[in-house]
C-alpha cells in the first residue's frame, strides 16, 4: 500500500532587510540632527552623497538665502539649506501626516527661518512673488507627471542668480531645459537618481563680433 507524502510545511517568508527610517542633517548648525522617514509610498529622501555634493556646489554658506522646498517630503534639503544659514525657507507638502512631522523637527531644532505649509508644490511655486527665491528644490515622486510643470512654474520666481535643484528618474536634456528658459550648471547620476543643479539663462546678449 501506497503512502501518502506528509504535505510539505510552507517556508517562511524570508525577513525583509531592515531599512534605515531616519536621515541626518550633514552640515551646518543643525549638523547631525535626525529626520524621521515615514513609511510611506513613494517618499525617497535626497540620499546623502547627493545632499553632501549638492551643498559643496552651492557653497556652504546660504546666508540670507531666499529658499523653497515645494515637495518637501522628510524636508532634508529645507532643513539642510536652514542650516547652512538661509534666511526663509518655506516647505511645501500635501501630505497631513508628513506636515504635521515636518513641523514638529522645525519646532524640535528651533529653526525659525523654517515655515511649513500644507498645499500643492506647483501651486505655491505659481504664487511666489517672480525674482524672489536663489533656491529652489524639485524632487517630486519619481512616478509623478509633475515635472514638467513644476519646473515651468519654478523658472520665474527664481532671482536672476538664483539656482534650481531638480531630482528626477532620468538626466534632462539640454535642448529641454533651454526651451524652458533653463542651463545645466552641474549634474550627478548616483543610482537611479539624477541631479541637476540649474540655472536661468542668462538674459545677457553676447556682444557682437568686432569688425
Amino acid at each position: 500500500m501506497k503512502r501518502t507524502p506528509a504535505p510539505t510545511k510552507p517556508r517562511p517568508p524570508r525577513p525583509r532587510a531592515v531599512q534605515s527610517h531616519e536621515v541626518r542633517i550633514i552640515g551646518g548648525q543643525y549638523k547631525r540632527s535626525k529626520l524621521q522617514v515615514a513609511d510611506k509610498p513613494g517618499l525617497r529622501p535626497t540620499p546623502d552623497r547627493v545632499r553632501e555634493t549638492l551643498f559643496n556646489w552651492l557653497g556652504q554658506d546660504l546666508s540670507g538665502w531666499r529658499c523653497l522646498d515645494a515637495f518637501a517630503g522628510t524636508g532634508a534639503l529645507g532643513f539642510e539649506a536652514a542650516s547652512r544659514g538661509a534666511a526663509q525657507v518655506l516647505l511645501v507638502e500635501h501630505d497631513a501626516a508628513l506636515v504635521a512631522q515636518l513641523k514638529r523637527v522645525q519646532e524640535q531644532l528651533k529653526a525659525t527661518a523654517v515655515q511649513v505649509i500644507r498645499g500643492d508644490a506647483v501651486a505655491a511655486l505659481r504664487h511666489a512673488p517672480a525674482g524672489s527665491l536663489e533656491l529652489v528644490f524639485l524632487d517630486p515622486p519619481f512616478d509623478s507627471a509633475l515635472f514638467e510643470s513644476a519646473v515651468q512654474a519654478a523658472v520665474p520666481v527664481l532671482a536672476v542668480a538664483g539656482f534650481l535643484y531638480l531630482e528626477a528618474p532620468k538626466r534632462w536634456s539640454d535642448a529641454q531645459l533651454l526651451a524652458l528658459g533653463l542651463q545645466a550648471h552641474r549634474y550627478l547620476r548616483a543610482g537611479l537618481v539624477h541631479a541637476h543643479l540649474l540655472r536661468r539663462l542668462d538674459p545677457t546678449p553676447a556682444p557682437a563680433p568686432a569688425g
